[in-house]
């Protein structure tokens, strides 16, 4: 009888043990366990393998991460879009992706004797809203970014397409070099805010399976090569690893414990834009063909929240935390005051709440266990004073506080993106 036996060798002892330790670390901070114990997402069975639920709590660090994301990109000049998730198949054989990407996408729909298909991607529906009206060279380059749902068919486990943030960069020729350095500032500023410093580079070229000429391959991956020299970042070479229309720039953020995660990603596409005829009209009034660039910066949401409940070990940092303060009342006498304080807080956009009905020793277990950032406890002197009295997950006891000075730390350390 054959058995199969893992095992793994070092060449020290402090190896072995960093080894150890991070795969204790690794099981303390796993998502799925966290996940369920911080009320963050689920997976229902019932509903399908791999599909996420998000709990209040889940939802809110989503819409915070969604909000600050679309802030950044209009103050970087992106336009927002919204596109249907569903559209002829026809549109997709057009694109390539039906004789590409097939085995990724679901069966198509018959709908009134016409073919649709789930949008594995949304790139041919950015293109359409290009190809809307006649584009001018002043107005490049054109930047359409969009949060959406995408389908693919993958199997159960390996879920990563789902919500996605995509974005697509309509170009001249001489400015690719440029846009594709001003992806990856952007990429580095919103990776940067949640903490993940370190990345490995990859520029992966041409695969076996692909369309366009070697010409237009190469100038695409010099464009890269360039792109990421000006950054003065080194990258290694993933040879034959490109998407089918065009070379990429894959970059693995590193996490708290060292272990590196595949998120960002960068297209240069000189054969979409020729499959659909996209084109401008230069000085001279000629027809010119743009060039595309795509690029996503989280890549799946699901994966990327995941990826920050593992760093973070769950303890959010005060910015995104889904609730960053908790009342702690001693007796159900300070409940009005608590009320009170509530309401200024949420007047301030702040998230809080008011935990009470047990005693105060079980009520601020609670706020640690579930990784509460601020705690203020309430009793008769607090409520004669106007006060509260605040202790921190990270700062310990703050001691007693008016009300207004917790505003103001509350506020500063989200405005920094600081802890308490």
């Amino acid at each position: 009888m054959l058995q199969r036996i893992y095992g793994t060798a070092w060449q020290t002892e402090e190896q072995l043990k960093a080894y150890q330790t991070q795969k204790e670390e690794a099981k303390r901070r796993d998502h799925r366990r966290l996940g369920q114990d911080l009320e963050i997402f689920s997976i229902q069975e019932d509903a399908g393998g791999g599909l996420v639920f998000w709990h209040p709590k889940g939802a809110l660090i989503r819409h915070l991460i969604e909000d600050y994301w679309k802030k950044v990109h209009l103050r970087r000049g992106y336009e927002l879009l919204y596109t249907p998730h569903i559209a002829k198949a026809e549109l997709w054989k057009r694109s390539g992706h039906l004789d590409f990407y097939k085995e990724n996408m679901f069966e198509q729909i018959k709908i009134e004797e016409e073919f649709y298909q789930l949008r594995p991607m949304n790139c041919p529906f950015h293109i359409q809203i290009y190809k809307d009206r006649v584009r001018s060279y002043r107005e490049l380059p054109i930047k359409f970014a969009e949060l959406g749902t995408v389908y693919r068919y993958e199997l159960s486990g390996a879920l990563h397409g789902l919500f996605r943030d995509d974005a697509h960069i309509f170009c001249l020729p001489e400015q690719i070099r440029g846009e594709i350095k001003s992806v990856l500032d952007l990429t580095e500023e919103i990776l940067s805010q949640f903490g993940f410093q370190n990345y490995e580079i990859n520029l992966s070229t041409k695969p076996e399976k692909a369309v366009g000429s070697d010409d237009i391959w190469h100038k695409a991956t010099e464009a890269l090569k360039d792109a990421i020299s000006d950054k003065g970042w080194t990258y290694g070479i993933d040879e034959g690893g490109g998407a089918f229309y065009g070379p990429k720039i894959d970059l693995k953020i590193e996490d708290a414990i060292g272990r590196k995660w595949q998120c960002s990603t960068i297209q240069v596409d000189f054969n979409l834009p020729e499959r659909f005829d996209l084109t401008y009209v230069d000085p001279s009034q000629a027809r010119k063909q743009p060039i595309m660039i795509h690029r996503a910066i989280f890549g799946s949401i699901e994966r990327f929240v995941g990826i920050l409940i593992e760093s973070y070990a769950g303890d959010f940092p005060l910015w995104i935390a889904p609730v960053q303060a908790r009342l702690l009342p001693v007796t159900d006498t300070e409940l009005p005051y608590c009320k009170q304080v509530l309401a200024r807080l949420r007047e301030k956009d702040i998230r809080a709440e008011i935990a009470c009905g047990e005693r105060l020793s079980k009520l601020i277990r609670n706020a640690e266990v579930q990784k509460i950032p601020l705690m203020a406890v309430v009793g008769p002197k607090e409520v004669e004073a106007q006060t509260l009295t605040v202790r921190t997950r990270h700062g310990g006891e703050l001691g007693t506080l008016s009300v207004d000075e917790v505003i103001d730390r509350i506020e500063t350390a989200v405005a920094t993106r600081g802890i308490l």
